[in-house]
């Protein structure tokens, strides 16, 4: 039996979507490639705001993260942390050898752009590195907030993590002031895993520029190069996924609607919240309450493990806690192509198991 993906990545993947990546393969220095390539760009643009140039990289969101670190990071940077893959960003930093320091906040907590502008103040920093919405937690960072703050310093970069957040949330990210955003495919998007994408703006193309020692593979300037000659990928690009990506975008822009995805995800969001309040309590403070994951603290300490394999027997799966949140705490993902009725479905037999 196919167990319902209700998990934070990789989430389900509707049949038409797996069917679009099924066609005659060709190759990626082929007019069809540049033609593809195009297409999803303008589309992503349009998804996120943004005249920037887009990135479409086969590698996993956090490849892009070591993209950020290797082409932003001039002198030293500021890595905000909150959750696990916040602090695995600084650890990326730390293995491509950049200066960093860490403005560490606990688990649960939100980051109100406030603070962060208190390190800025300091003119130590030439990049700051924001999670936009911590998986590990359920917390979503007050981006809006944050661009807004980064006004005041301009010649800081601002580079997102959205890997949870983006194709579910709206971001604006030309108004808000952002110089790298980046996710990967698996969640949001709904597409099976493997694609990573970013918008990119002239001014982090600039000091993309500027630095040495970035490799190759991950350089944005690679990317620049072959986009610029033929809208091609530098190497060679996973087109069955990026056939998918363009799909799929298609059916967000054209058939959902772009803000009646997000006002979806809100709703799904909703639903899961008022549930949590009833049954459990969250993890997250309130004020930063995720819209596609939400983190349940379990106080009725039931098992989580136990649950999920109730719940794989009548179709459906969802996440333990991570790390050392385990059995303290499970997360429901409510993202992607995933409807409310299925997530009243979900909470439904979640119910009747724990009852």
């Amino acid at each position: 039996m196919h167990k319902k993906l209700f998990i934070p990545g990789p989430t389900e993947v509707r049949e038409d979507v797996r069917e679009a990546m099924n066609f005659p393969m060709f190759g990626h220095r082929m007019p069809e490639t540049s033609k593809l390539m195009g297409e999803v760009g303008e589309k992503l643009q349009k998804l996120l705001y943004t005249n920037n140039f887009i990135v479409i990289s086969t590698s996993s969101g956090t490849g892009l993260m070591e993209a950020c670190s290797r082409n932003c990071i001039k002198d030293k940077a500021l890595h905000v942390t909150c959750g696990s893959f916040s602090e695995r960003w600084a650890k990326i930093s730390k293995a491509c050898n950049k200066d960093i320091d860490i403005l560490e906040y606990e688990w649960g907590r939100g980051i109100p752009a406030s603070d962060i502008e208190e390190k800025l103040k300091t003119g130590k920093y030439d990049t700051v590195f924001v999670t936009h919405n911590e998986t590990s937690t359920g917390v979503m960072n007050p981006l809006k907030d944050t661009g807004e703050m980064m006004k005041n310093y301009p010649d800081v970069l601002l580079c997102v993590d959205a890997v949870s957040s983006m194709a579910g949330v709206e971001i604006r990210t030309d108004d808000w002031n952002i110089d790298v955003v980046l996710a990967s495919v698996q969640k949001a998007f709904a597409l099976p895993p493997g694609l990573a994408i970013a918008a990119v703006s002239a001014k982090a193309m600039k000091r993309s520029a500027e630095l040495d020692d970035k490799g190759y593979y991950f350089d944005f300037h690679a990317f620049k190069k072959y986009w610029d000659k033929a809208k091609q990928p530098p190497t060679t690009g996973c087109l069955n996924l990026i056939v998918a990506l363009n799909y799929q975008l298609d059916k967000i822009i054209n058939e959902e609607g772009i803000e009646n995805r997000f006002k979806r995800h809100e709703e799904m969001a909703g639903i899961v919240q008022d549930w949590t309040r009833k049954n459990f309590d969250f993890f997250a403070d309130e004020n930063y309450l995720s819209p596609t994951v939400t983190c349940i603290k379990n106080t009725r300490a039931i098992s989580v493990t136990g649950l999920n394999e109730e719940l794989a027997k009548r179709g459906a799966v969802i996440s333990n806690g991570y790390g050392s949140l385990k059995e303290k705490t499970f997360r429901i993902a409510h993202m992607g192509d995933i409807t409310p009725d299925e997530i009243k479905w979900l909470l439904g037999e979640i119910d009747d198991i724990i009852a």
